[in-house]
């Protein structure tokens, strides 16, 4: 894997890898809990505005599940800015003045705003009213939007540069307009495609452990509720991500052309329309796609809207400058597959709901049921679509990845990411099961949820564990 690699080289490889598995670990939590906080806060303003018990106890249900992915989104995340500065450290002191102000944002919103309301809403429903507790609730689903925002601005900015100026040593300074900056080109188009899909990854979980209560239990009226709302976000939601994807691409194309040639798998220009690869086996050293199964000229209708449109190819581009096709090829189809597959989904829920069987139909169940975890593969494919798209840059036609890493030892790389792959998948391996095991259980009236019992030790409002028992006395 790393022949004819000099140290240096090597040292590059293995951080990328690091931050790649962290990230990826890290990603999929953030994925989840963003769509959960929203959905526990339509479940509780269901609850106030109907009175209905039985939301109450989906609430009470899926904040247990919300308590731990939250958590383990944070531990995940610690990680990550500690290689900013061990392995990454050219890249931090280049760019820190611009995307440095604007993490330290995302903690002095987010973060603050989370943490602040995040236990009340855990251990607060019999300690304050209904309104006061609903609030934390949407403060904590605010948070999570807000985090997002802050991230994905400074992920954007990567990827289309905009605002900044060039120090006299080579860094990255911001220019006379933060909002450039963090309204850059791509921001949007990221922003909203990434926010849905995190909606439709807590759909789909959502879906999936309601068909499993639905398939050992037919009538369990709280397994229907949450597989109908679940069904309900998939079918109007997955067209809508669609278009969204749509108009991503077609900012990528303008913004990032070489990611968008990778993606379609067009090695060699076409001036005539170029066709749609539906499949093939990327070769970049010979630079042609293999056994390619192809629509004639639909590549340009999509991004051209004219099927005869001329679309550039990678031969156009400078071939140190290329990313590597074969990853980002077979992502991008692994997320667009799934996406369609969500899509096919929802309609079929539309139909059974049509015809009243959407309780009743055990194939569409053990099929809600497979796709539980789409979400999650879908925003991976995503993000390495994304990432490994914008090789070999750092800051996209400004900074390498090879002139952002730290003067680092290969061996000292590699007993660090040993040492994450054995951590991470011991911790959050033993999390994730604990998240499946309280999925399993089925959900029932008078739901307990995550608060503190009445013997607990620890109480609020100056009531002393010896208060306590003195008044059980």
């Amino acid at each position: 894997m790393f022949a004819g690699l000099d140290p240096q080289g090597t040292a590059l490889v293995l951080a990328r890898m690091q931050f790649a598995f962290t990230v990826s670990f890290h990603f999929i939590f953030p994925a989840f809990s963003i769509g959960l906080a929203s959905y526990l806060a339509v479940l509780e303003a269901l609850w106030l505005k109907t009175g209905k018990a039985l939301y109450l106890d989906l609430f009470r249900y899926w904040l247990k599940i919300f308590s731990v992915a939250f958590a383990m989104g944070v531990v995940s995340g610690l990680v990550m800015s500690y290689q900013f500065g061990t392995n990454w450290s050219v890249f931090s002191e280049k760019v820190g003045g611009v995307i440095g102000p604007l993490m330290a944002y995302e903690v002095l919103t987010a973060f603050f705003l989370e943490a602040g309301f995040l236990g009340v809403m855990l251990f607060g429903m019999n300690r304050v009213g209904k309104r006061l507790h609903f609030a934390a609730t949407l403060m904590v689903a605010v948070g999570t939007f807000i985090s997002a925002f802050w991230i994905l601005s400074v992920n954007s900015w990567m990827q289309t540069p905009t605002g900044f100026e060039m120090g006299p040593n080579g860094e990255f300074l911001p220019g006379p307009s933060w909002a450039a900056i963090v309204f850059n080109p791509s921001f949007p188009y990221r922003l909203v495609h990434t926010v849905i899909a995190a909606y439709l990854t807590t759909a789909f979980v959502v879906g999936a452990v309601g068909a499993w209560h639905l398939l050992r239990d037919r009538a369990n009226l709280h397994a229907r509720k949450m597989f109908s709302m679940a069904m309900w976000m998939a079918a109007l939601v997955a067209p809508v991500q669609v278009l969204v994807g749509d108009m991503h691409g077609l900012n990528t194309l303008e913004h990032q052309p070489a990611k968008v040639m990778a993606m379609e798998g067009h090695y060699q220009s076409h001036p005539d329309g170029a066709p749609l690869y539906l499949f093939g086996i990327p070769d970049d050293a010979a630079q042609k796609l293999d056994y390619a199964i192809a629509i004639p000229k639909a590549s340009s209708l999509i991004l051209k809207h004219d099927p005869n449109a001329p679309l550039a190819g990678l031969d156009t581009i400078a071939p140190d400058r290329r990313p590597p096709v074969w990853i980002v090829f077979w992502s991008f189809r692994i997320m667009v597959g799934l996406g369609f597959l969500m899509l096919g989904l929802g309609l079929w829920s539309l139909f059974a709901r049509f015809r009243k069987r959407l309780y009743d139909w055990p194939m569409l169940h053990r099929m809600a049921l497979l796709m539980g975890p789409s979400g999650f593969v879908a925003v991976i494919a995503g993000w390495v679509t994304t990432e490994v798209g914008r090789q070999p840059w750092t800051v996209y036609g400004l900074l390498t990845t090879a002139e952002s890493v730290s003067p680092i030892a290969a061996p000292a790389v590699a007993t660090s990411l040993l040492a994450f792959v054995v951590v991470y998948f011991a911790v959050f391996g033993v999390g994730t099961w604990y998240l499946l095991r309280l999925m399993h259980e089925v959900p029932h009236p008078h739901e307990p949820g995550p608060e503190l019992e009445e013997r607990a030790p620890i109480r609020s409002a100056g009531i002393t564990p010896a208060q306590q028992q003195e008044g059980a006395a």
